[in-house]
């Protein structure tokens, strides 16, 4: 299936009042968030969800969708990011996963944060901090509190290009923790748990270990029977958090070769491929550029036994989204989350 594709901005989505031909053919494709099980043939254990999707699934991106501060989009700054206002707003829609990102405070406590690094503003200056460097009261001390009259840290962000924005949206709410999502989260909703470490830092076994066990504790006490899974960009995280339990499933995240680093293991699919095979891992979730301009990796990715999924902003689109079910792509991470269910949702409904 040849496309020409062209760079996309959020902005440049179409109406998807204006895609009703595409509707119906993508409602058959809409599923529930649970998933069958598998066995683990290594440690005869079956995972609880995630290996074999019934169906095509549709995930929030870090709740509601990530925050722009740069676009004119309202969109992308109608609700604040991984907070538990952005993941219950997502729960009320039909998706069936929300994917964020969990980093370990300097105290052990791990929390709902994207950027390595968190910011304000002081006199003037630009100061940011590792979100891995303070305690969990000094994270929960910027933006919005929960407590009534006290206020908060003002947030600022700064963008790859280096322009700083105040980190304002429309919908604002406190930052939180893993435990937090867990208990305060509409609990049919399936939890997508991106493990976050800084691409500037190599770890040592012992780090990466200390770090996985941490987050696997809060998991363990709280996960009931949620469905969740795990993955990350980096190929030891997927290979640890794999070593260190077998219930659910572990995805590797690339972006296909999109930028290229030290660790040849994350530049390409063919590498993902053999990350997953050599770890016993369950799926891929590649850039969806990367899928789109090599649409024969679907079958090399099938033929491993491996699931694909995808993120990107081309997943903001539902042509694009059709296209890659019919690719044999199983699920898509997306930001406009309202506009993509409505689209793979039988409007009859």
């Amino acid at each position: 299936m040849a496309t020409a594709l062209k760079a996309v901005h959020v902005s440049d989505v179409p109406n998807l009042d204006q895609a009703s031909e595409i509707n119906a053919a993508l409602a058959l494709i809409k599923a529930p968030w649970s998933a069958q099980g598998v066995n683990d043939h290594d440690e005869g254990v079956e995972t609880k969800c995630g290996f074999k999707w019934p169906k095509f699934v549709v995930m929030g991106h870090r709740g509601s969708g990530m925050n722009m501060l740069q676009s004119s989009d309202r969109r992308m700054k109608s609700i604040k990011e991984y907070s538990i206002r952005s993941f219950n707003s997502a729960a009320q829609l039909p998706i069936d996963y929300i994917e964020f990102d969990v980093q370990v405070t300097k105290d052990d406590c791990p929390v709902i944060f994207h950027d390595s690094f968190i910011a304000t503003e002081e006199k003037g200056v630009f100061v940011e901090k590792r979100v891995t460097d303070i305690t969990l009261s000094e994270f929960l001390s910027y933006g919005p509190h929960t407590e009534l009259g006290k206020v908060g840290i003002p947030m600022f962000r700064k963008t790859k290009e280096g322009t700083i924005f105040e980190w304002k949206v429309e919908k604002d709410n406190s930052l939180c923790t893993l435990q937090d999502v867990f208990e305060k989260v509409d609990h049919s909703m399936g939890f997508n748990i991106e493990l976050k470490f800084d691409d500037q830092f190599v770890y040592i076994e012992k780090q990466l270990r200390h770090v996985l066990q941490v987050v696997l504790q809060v998991v363990n006490k709280h996960v009931k029977d949620r469905p969740i899974m795990f993955l990350s960009f980096q190929p030891d995280v997927v290979l640890m958090i794999r070593k260190l339990q077998s219930t659910y499933p572990v995805y590797f995240f690339t972006n296909g070769g999109s930028e290229i680093y030290k660790d040849v293991r994350r530049n390409s699919l063919e590498e993902a491929i053999k990350v997953c095979m050599a770890g016993g891992l369950q799926g891929i979730v590649s850039e969806v550029r990367a899928i789109l301009r090599d649409p024969n990796a679907v079958t090399r990715i099938k033929d491993s036994n491996l699931c694909l999924l995808t993120y990107g902003q081309l997943n903001n689109i539902p042509e694009k989204v059709y296209m890659q079910h019919l690719m044999g792509v199983e699920g898509v991470i997306v930001d406009l989350v309202g506009e993509i269910t409505e689209a793979v949702s039988d409007p009859n409904n």
